[in-house]
């Protein structure tokens, strides 16, 4: 009897409850529609993942697939195995055009512009996108009604205005909204405006050199959301970045708004279902003052080892286009409320009534693959996807920690935004010099040049943590 063709894959662990089931049954599956092939699933700590792979690489172990965090997409294009060549290869390229793959469907072609995007270089599709959020608006409808608020905030200043409306009221909850002082909501909010954290268009048209987290787009969000806060109507839990916190705010109607991903989107619903009062959500609120520049996004995707043998090089294709077939991407929007990564996964949702009975759960997807309606005017095309330039360049987690400190101490300490946001790019920048140094060998090999999620001051939190508030009914 022959022996089964072993293709391990190494997949970051989200943490919830459930999470690796669902990628262990996948692997199941599709070892039984292959009995050639045993798909080996490995789950890792999503935050000491790159650092295992780039020590696989020099050992030379490394698996035939492994994800990869948003912020590591620099990282993982320049791991480099002991030979000195790059560990990964594209997968659009490994595809070479082929429709089908040991009978898979390949779906790179049907994956949506915006998560396409994010992970093509050059026109080519390096890795395939495994999970993809995005930010958006919630509110407590009930606190909305009493206030006189008719219609959710579609910008800053609508937030602003309706802010001050839940301060009037009797009663009313201690502040107007909150969101966590994290990484993300800087990098929606600079791409809402078509601003760059990054030289070379966000690295993408080269290799990032330099970073500016002073930019008048940066500036522009840390002086709102200071304002917010002085006049009381942001409420800052003076940690970094506690998720936790904030979530637990909204679901006990501390305040009426709360920004936050898409991810959390089965969490919010439940806090509301559990709490007893109603739900709106809506598109991240731009920056009515400057041209809509587009969107920001989170998640993680899958990389293919360069140098496999056909056998096993094709085995780990079908398994990327299987896990990603029309009926286990719109699972896994189920599940988990990840955006629905390709359009005939959002096309089944559709078709089997699931947006119907759960209107919420398109909004991630309309804020990616259309205009604001407000902002469809002076040529854009509503339908037309906005663009989705995520900033690519060594060591984004390092450079998340300094932004959110310096937010902290304009929050806190009463920082002046341009003076505070200036001295940390100076700090980033360092960080991003001694990325660029430590590639220069071997590829980047410490650990703080491999980090993915990393605060200084910050005790380390999952995803499960939202349990810990709201658990989800399964």
């Amino acid at each position: 009897m022959n022996s089964k063709v072993v293709i391990d894959v190494w997949v970051a662990d989200l943490t919830f409850p459930g999470y690796m089931d669902r990628l262990r049954r996948l692997a199941e599956e599709f070892d039984a529609a292959h009995p050639e092939y045993h798909v080996n699933i490995r789950g890792c700590d999503f935050r000491t993942l790159p650092l295992e792979i780039s020590q696989a690489a020099a050992q030379g172990r490394p698996p035939a697939v492994a994800e990869c965090y948003f912020y590591i997409t620099q990282a993982a294009r320049d791991i480099l195995k002991n030979d000195g060549t790059p560990l990964f290869t594209s997968v659009e390229k490994a595809i070479g055009g082929r429709k089908e793959i040991l009978g898979e469907p390949v779906v790179i072609d049907d994956i949506i512009p915006a998560v396409r995007d994010y992970y093509t270089y050059d026109g080519d599709l390096t890795s395939m996108p495994s999970v993809a959020t995005t930010m958006l608006l919630y509110a407590n409808a009930d606190l909305l009604r009493a206030a006189g608020v008719s219609e959710m905030p579609r910008d800053w200043d609508e937030v602003e205005a309706a802010c001050g409306r839940i301060a009037e009221l009797p009663d009313g909850p201690s502040h107007g909204i909150t969101w966590s002082n994290h990484g993300l909501f800087f990098q929606q909010a600079i791409a809402v405006q078509g601003g760059l954290l990054a030289d070379h268009d966000n690295g993408r048209s080269g290799r990032a050199t330099s970073v500016d987290l002073a930019s008048k787009e940066m500036l522009a969000w840390a002086t709102w959301w200071q304002r917010l806060h002085q006049d009381g109507h942001y409420l800052y839990t003076g940690k970094i970045p506690d998720w936790e916190g904030t979530f637990k705010a909204f679901a006990t109607q501390e305040v009426a708004f709360r920004i936050t991903s898409s991810n959390d989107l089965n969490y919010m619903v439940q806090a509301a279902e559990s709490g007893g009062f109603g739900i709106e959500v809506s598109r991240f609120p731009d920056n009515g003052r400057a041209p809509y520049g587009g969107n920001a996004l989170a998640g993680t995707s899958l990389w293919l080892a360069d140098g496999l043998d056909e056998v096993t090089r094709d085995g780990a294709l079908a398994f990327l286009q299987y896990m990603h077939n029309p009926h286990n991407a719109a699972d896994q929007h189920k599940a988990n409320s990840f955006i629905p990564v390709t359009n005939a996964s959002f096309a089944l949702l559709e078709e089997e009534g699931w947006f119907d009975k759960h209107p919420y759960h398109r909004v991630a997807s309309d804020q990616l693959k259309t205009y604001p309606a407000h902002r469809a005017t002076g040529g854009l095309d509503a339908a037309t996807p906005p663009p989705s330039w995520g900033a690519l360049f060594g060591d984004f987690a390092g450079v998340q920690d300094v932004m959110t400190r310096a937010m902290g101490d304009v929050l806190t300490h009463g920082a002046d935004p341009v003076a505070r946001f200036t001295e940390a790019t100076a700090e980033a920048q360092k960080l991003l010099d001694d990325y660029r140094a430590d590639c220069l060998q071997a590829g980047p090999r410490s650990p703080d040049t491999l980090r993915v999620e990393f605060f200084r001051d910050a005790e380390p939190y999952s995803g499960a943590d939202l349990e810990n508030v709201v658990q989800l009914n399964r």
